[in-house]
């Protein structure tokens, strides 16, 4: 009993720090300890805490990992996974308010944590599509393909036809590197090209295109590869 009664009271001291603490009272692992506290209502969730900011290097790491990498540390079970899903569909409705109230591309921070938040499994690169309308605001951003650890197909001819389906005037796209590396690729300035002369023909300007990591971002835009828009 007195190894019980010492994780509850841990679990009470987390609670009181968080509610009557800033933004910082707890650490990362904390955090996750409190999370899994919803999922493990008795022993000590710190380990498992430990383990998975080890595993996945970071908070956006650990939410962006697939359910199945999750699932396949010990102790990791089906409720814990729900509750880590929940908490990552929510994230991604909030951010995904937040951008459709102005001009897509007035707050490029915001714009780069949201594409993070929609990278489901960072560990294959995965293409989306942002289409745009004439205000650069957003009416839908849809993931185009989902492929391997460096690649995913792509095909323009249907980003058009969807853009052209929405009524966009303006595309954004963006791709993650899960290599950690989003200096372009020969393919990822081709294929940019190829949309904007594609889109330029229907009216339909291809306003960025954005490469993300988990810990920076490389735009082609401020890279040269897209020319200012008019």
């Amino acid at each position: 009993m007195a190894a019980e009664d010492h994780q509850q009271g841990h679990r009470q001291r987390l609670r009181e720090r968080l509610l009557r603490g800033g933004e910082g009272a707890l650490a990362d692992y904390e955090l996750l300890e409190m999370v899994l506290f919803l999922s493990q209502l008795r022993g000590d969730t710190k380990p498992l805490a430990k383990e998975l900011l080890k595993k996945f290097g970071s908070l956006s790491g650990v939410f962006g990992a697939s359910l199945e990498n999750l699932q396949a540390l010990k102790g990791f079970g089906e409720t814990s996974a729900a509750i880590f899903k929940m908490i990552r569909v929510i994230g991604t409705r909030l951010a995904q308010e937040e951008i459709r109230t102005k001009s897509i591309l007035s707050d490029r921070e915001q714009l780069v944590r949201y594409c993070r938040l929609r990278i489901e499994d960072a560990t294959v690169e995965q293409f989306h599509v942002f289409f745009l309308d004439i205000k650069l605001q957003l009416i839908v951003d849809e993931i185009h393909r989902k492929g391997t650890i460096d690649q995913a197909v792509v095909y323009p001819r249907e980003i058009i036809k969807q853009a052209l389906h929405y009524g966009a005037s303006h595309l954004l796209l963006a791709h993650n590197h899960p290599s950690g590396d989003c200096t372009p690729s020969r393919a990822d300035i081709d294929l940019t090209r190829y949309l904007m002369e594609a889109g330029e023909k229907l009216g339909i300007q291809v306003q960025d295109h954005l490469i993300i990591s988990a810990t920076g971002y490389v735009s082609l835009r401020e890279g040269g590869v897209l020319t200012p828009a008019p």
